[in-house]
């Protein structure tokens, strides 16, 4: 799976990329994450990439023409599934969005920054908007990065135990349930019997029980 992200700070999308699951997925070739500058693509002597906004009001705006030439010039290499523009009125990414999209090949990504980019770039190329919740970061660098890492995971090969995934939270719309390992018994705090018991089908019970419980305490909304 390719992703091409375009950024006008492609620095700060370095040590994401290179370390853990996204660095280990690419070194095993199941993942391949190319971070464009969008400043390669500036027709402006000074590589500009944002402009007064018009109608006046505050923060700068990312002019079209950087944008559109980085694009362009990528979709003439290859089809994306996906052209993505991370931004806070987008549509709130959760789990089920990242399965969709991991079953993807190819997909483009655009950070904004400043006030943001030219409503005609969102128009023109842009098939989906997402964002990581309902507040502002300084660009769509980070945001990017956690889309990126939600979806390689997901990705056959990626994690050591491919279960593991399957039983995050929000798989099922349902928070994890509490987990444990040794020792059995710190400071007086032990580990519930019925992990140790090694009844696999109580031990099931148990678990959905408890991701029951804490979904109904902590995100009941998740349960409708």
């Amino acid at each position: 799976m390719r992703f091409d992200i375009i950024s006008v700070l492609p620095g700060l999308l370095e040590s994401p990329f290179a370390h853990s699951i996204l660095q280990r997925a690419q070194t095993k070739g199941l993942v391949e994450i190319v971070v464009h500058n969008l400043r390669d693509y500036s027709t402006n002597k000074h590589r500009n990439v944002d402009d007064y906004p018009y109608g006046g009001g505050s923060g700068m705006v990312m002019s079209i023409q950087p944008f559109a030439a980085c694009i362009e010039s990528l979709q003439a290499e290859r089809k994306y599934d996906e052209v993505i523009f991370m931004t806070p009125d987008g549509v709130t990414l959760n789990q089920s969005t990242a399965n969709e999209l991991s079953l993807g090949e190819n997909i483009l990504i655009l950070c904004g920054h400043y006030k943001g980019i030219d409503q005609r770039i969102r128009d023109l190329y842009v098939t989906r908007e997402i964002s990581i919740g309902d507040y502002v970061v300084s660009g769509g660098e980070l945001p990017a990065a956690i889309l990126v890492d939600s979806i390689v995971r997901l990705i056959p090969g990626v994690l050591s135990d491919e279960t593991s995934a399957l039983s995050d939270s929000f798989q099922d719309d349902l928070l994890d349930a509490p987990v444990y390992t040794r020792p059995a018994d710190w400071k007086g705090l032990k580990v519930p019997e019925i992990l140790l018991s090694g009844d696999e089908a109580k031990i099931h019970n148990w678990l959905h029980e408890k991701a029951l419980e804490r979904t109904t305490e902590r995100r009941p909304d998740l349960l409708k």
